[in-house]
């Protein structure tokens, strides 16, 4: 997709014109899969790719089942997925991403 539409660029309103949006949900207890998934997005797609990482997991459904993803985000899990990216160069990280911070419990 990248290769296709190239980063995001947006209007001078504000409003996305045409580019890459990368989304990225944080799962609870694995952090090392947030880390695979940012590292290649710094690596392969670059710097300036737009990424929204993403704190809105809430467990439902049968996650009863699946005791490790069966409670909300850590805020320290999300505040180490938000410093990954940092450390990645990651340099357009959505704004909402780092507002999110302020909604996890510790």
């Amino acid at each position: 997709m990248h290769r296709q539409v190239g980063d995001l660029v947006l209007g001078a309103d504000g409003m996305a014109r045409r580019g890459l949006i990368v989304r990225h949900l944080v799962m609870p207890g694995l952090l090392e899969e947030t880390e695979a998934i940012l590292r290649f997005v710094a690596d392969e797609l670059g710097p300036d790719t737009y990424v929204n990482v993403m704190a809105q997991y809430y467990p439902a459904g049968r996650t009863g089942e699946f005791p490790e993803i069966d409670r909300h985000l850590y805020r320290s899990e999300f505040e180490c997925a938000l410093a990954l990216a940092d450390e990645l160069g990651l340099r357009r990280l959505d704004v909402r991403s780092r507002s999110a911070l302020a909604r996890l419990a510790a």
